[in-house]
């Protein structure tokens, strides 16, 4: 897991909503991700899949109940955009994706596979408790 951020500049533009921590939730994360990038004019194809598999994430391992996601997306000068994904289950980590390849039979474990894969970067931080973000940066 890469943790180096390269754009900590003020983004261009910013779009930030709270999501419910349902299937859902995850699917409107994506639809607003596709629809935000889209009225920016930017491509949003990676974008989109990384969206769906941070949010999906969210939902996943880091629900609690009564408590929303939030699905940030940043965009600097220079064009790198920053999807972040935002819950308050601190305690529970993504784990980096392992060296060989997932197991087949697995129902879950490729979520970072695929971030690693289309991201340029990618990594976690945490705060103010009990937050912990989960953040993909796509250059462009």
């Amino acid at each position: 897991m890469n943790t180096e951020t390269t754009q900590a500049l003020a983004p261009v533009r910013q779009f930030s909503a709270l999501m419910p921590s349902s299937p859902r939730g995850a699917q409107l994360a994506r639809h607003a991700a596709v629809r935000q990038l889209t009225s920016w004019e930017r491509p949003f194809e990676r974008a989109e899949h990384v969206v769906a598999e941070l949010a999906s994430n969210a939902v996943r391992h880091g629900h609690v109940p009564g408590r929303n996601f939030r699905l940030t997306l940043r965009l600097a000068a220079s064009g790198v955009l920053r999807v972040e994904v935002s819950d308050t289950c601190a305690e529970r980590l993504p784990r980096a994706p392992g060296p060989g390849p997932a197991d087949p039979d697995a129902e879950s474990g490729r979520g970072l596979l695929i971030v690693a894969a289309i991201a340029d970067r990618w990594g976690t931080e945490f705060g103010p408790d009990p937050r912990k973000t989960v953040w993909a940066e796509l250059d462009c």
